[in-house]
C-alpha cells in the first residue's frame, strides 16, 4: 500500500486506524512524506507507537522534497516489495474487512487488476459508486469509459500486480489533476486479466477544502487536457497492436480541442499538430464531448 502524505494532519489518524485496525497480516505500508509542512508524519508516528507498535516492521516512511502527487506515488513504487500495489490517499479511509476481501480476491483470481466500488463521503451524506464488471475482452471499452467518466479512472479502487508496473514502461503525468486516470488507462491497457470485487471499499472524502478536485474549473480542464495530450504524444508512434492507450486517441484529441475552444486554453497554438490530428480523428459516441460539439471541433480544426 502506497500513501503520499501532504497536509493531512486532520485526517491521517482516521485513515491509519482504518487500515492498521484490519486483520490482514503482511501488508507493507509505504508512507511518502511529500515535504508536508504540518504534523502529519508526527501524528502518524505517535499513533503507531501508541496503538500499533507491532506493525512498525511493515511500515516504511520515506521523506522527500515536495514534488506533487504523481512524483510521490512514483517514489513509493521504488520501495514496494509485495505482489500487488494499492495506491490510497490519507485523507480518505477504507471499510472494515476490505483489505481481507481484496487479498482474498487477488489470491482467488490471480488477476492483474482487482477493482471494486467506492463511496463518496460528503459532510452530510454518502454516495456509493458501483463499478461495472468488465471482462478482459472489453478492456478497450473500459479504457474509454474511464477516460470519459463512465467508469472510475481512480487508482484508489484498483489493486494492481506489481509486475504490471515493473515489466512495462509506464509514463507518469506532469500535473496532479487526473493523474490516477493517466496511469489507470495504461495499466488496464497492459493487463491480461481483470477481476471485479462487488464491495464498497474505499471512502473518498469530498469535504476536504485542500483536495485537488477543489481547483478552479478552468485549471482542472487545462491540466486534464495537458496530461492526456502528453500521454498521446508518448504513444502516438507506438504500433496499434502494442499500444495500450490507442482506444482513447480520438477522445483525447476531441476533448483537447473542445476544452481549448470552450475555456480559451490556446491549445491549437501550443500543440502545432493538434488541428491536423483532429482532422483525422473519428467522431464517436460515448465521449464526454457531445457529438454536435465534436462536429464544431472538427470544423474549427479544418479552418485552422
Amino acid at each position: 500500500m502506497i500513501i503520499p502524505v501532504y497536509g493531512v494532519e486532520r485526517y491521517i489518524a482516521e485513515f491509519a486506524d482504518s487500515v492498521f485496525g484490519q486483520s490482514c497480516p503482511g501488508i507493507q505500508y509505504i508512507f511518502v512524506n511529500d515535504g508536508t509542512k504540518d504534523r502529519s508524519i508526527e501524528v502518524l508516528k505517535d499513533l503507531i507507537d501508541t496503538k500499533y507498535p507491532h506493525l512498525w516492521e511493515y511500515v516504511v516512511i520515506v521523506d522527500k522534497a515536495n514534488g506533487g502527487l504523481p512524483a510521490a506515488r512514483k517514489t513509493g513504487m521504488e520501495y514496494a516489495v509485495g505482489d500487488y500495489v494499492y495506491h490510497v490517499d490519507p485523507d480518505d479511509w477504507l471499510s472494515p474487512g476490505s483489505l481481507e476481501a481484496i487479498s482474498a480476491k487477488c489470491r482467488e483470481t490471480d488477476a492483474d487488476i482487482v477493482y471494486f466500488n467506492y463511496v463518496k463521503e460528503y459532510s452530510n451524506r454518502s454516495s456509493v459508486k458501483k463499478e461495472k464488471e468488465y471482462h478482459i475482452s472489453q478492456k478497450d471499452r473500459y479504457i474509454r469509459d474511464m477516460y470519459n467518466h463512465k467508469a472510475f479512472g481512480t487508482l484508489c479502487n484498483k489493486c494492481v500486480k506489481r509486475s504490471l508496473y515493473m515489466e512495462h514502461e509506464l509514463h507518469h503525468p506532469k500535473y496532479s489533476y487526473a493523474e490516477d486516470c493517466y496511469l489507470s488507462v495504461q495499466l488496464v491497457g497492459r493487463a491480461k486479466s481483470l477481476a471485479y470485487l462487488d464491495m464498497d471499499i474505499y471512502h473518498y472524502r469530498k469535504n476536504n477544502p485542500h483536495s485537488i478536485t477543489r481547483q478552479g474549473r478552468k485549471r482542472r480542464k487545462e491540466e486534464y487536457a495537458l496530461n492526456f495530450l502528453d500521454l498521446y504524444e508518448k504513444y502516438r508512434d507506438v504500433p496499434m497492436e502494442q499500444n495500450p492507450v490507442a482506444p482513447i486517441f480520438d477522445d483525447i484529441l476531441m476533448q483537447a480541442g473542445w476544452y481549448s475552444i470552450a475555456y480559451g486554453l490556446n491549445l491549437f497554438s501550443r500543440y502545432t499538430y493538434l488541428a491536423a490530428d483532429i482532422r483525422k480523428a473519428k467522431i464517436k459516441s460515448g465521449s464526454d464531448v457531445w457529438l454536435p460539439l465534436q462536429l464544431i471541433v472538427k470544423l474549427y480544426a479544418l479552418l485552422k
